[in-house]
Parts: structure tokens; sequence; C-alpha cells
């Protein structure tokens, strides 16, 4: 069941405006901004890292502010992969994250994928999948193209 978006919300022109938003939201530990970002759907779901699937948009709502109940999440997206169609995008990612430990800082590495799809009310994100972390940059295999142009 969908239902409307709140008037607050303001029109996305693209995914990459939704997916910097939606980063800028975690730095900002900014529960409003980031909801905003979200499809208003019953089937919208989430995945932190090593966590169960959480869906609906109370629900996401609830373990993001969990989340940010231990301060701001000081990620970044980077080495995106985009594939998009007129209503869809898929945006496969690695999120750099800053951590403060007990040793200082460090840095984790996060595998994402993002879902967005395009609304009435502009383009919302309608999946967010985080797979467990690593303190090293994941490599990444890549096909070299078939064909040459």
């Amino acid at each position: 069941m969908t239902r409307t978006k709140p008037q607050t919300a303001h029109l996305m022109a693209s995914p990459d405006d939704v997916e910097a938003q939606f980063y800028e939201a975690l730095r900002e530990a900014d529960i409003d901004k980031l909801m905003a970002l979200w499809a208003d759907d019953d089937e919208v779901f989430c995945v932190h890292p090593g966590g169960p699937r959480v869906v609906g948009p109370q629900a996401i709502r609830v373990a993001f502010e969990a989340m940010f109940a231990n301060g701001r999440i000081d990620a970044q997206a980077e080495r995106v992969r985009r594939l998009q169609s007129l209503d869809a995008a898929v945006h496969n990612l690695v999120e750099r994250i800053e951590l403060l430990t007990e040793q200082g800082p460090r840095t984790g590495w996060v595998l994402a994928t993002n879902v967005y799809l395009k609304t009435a009310q502009g383009w919302r994100m309608v999946a967010h999948h985080a797979s467990p972390g690593t303190p090293h940059e994941t490599p990444e295999i890549v096909e070299a193209p078939a064909v040459l142009h």
C-alpha cells in the first residue's frame, strides 16, 4: 500500500540527488531528512550490516533512530556502480565509514546497494542493503568489456 508523502519532502530530480542527501542525513544524524528520502510504501526495506531485514517506513525510522542514538554516521559513498531505467535505479557502492575506536580513528568499509524508484514525489529510496564491513577496502573484480568501441 502506497501512502502520500508529507509535503515537507522536496522533489528529488535524480537517484544521485537522493543518494547524496541520504549520506548527508547520516553524517548529520538527521532522522527527518533521512526519512523524507524514502518512498512512503509498506514494502520499503533496509538491512544494516549483520542485522535483520527491517520492513516499512516506521520500522526503518526506529532502526535509524537507534543508530543515531550513538551519534552521527560518518559515511561516504565511493566507487558507485549505477544501473538505471526510466523509473528505477540500482546503485552498488562502497561506503567508507570513519570510526572513533578506543585505539583512535579508524576507517571501515561496507558494501551497500541502494534502490530508487521514480514516484509522483520524485525519486525515492525503496531499499538500502549494507553488508558487514571490513577494516580494509574490498577489492573489486571487474569484467573487461566484451565489445570494444
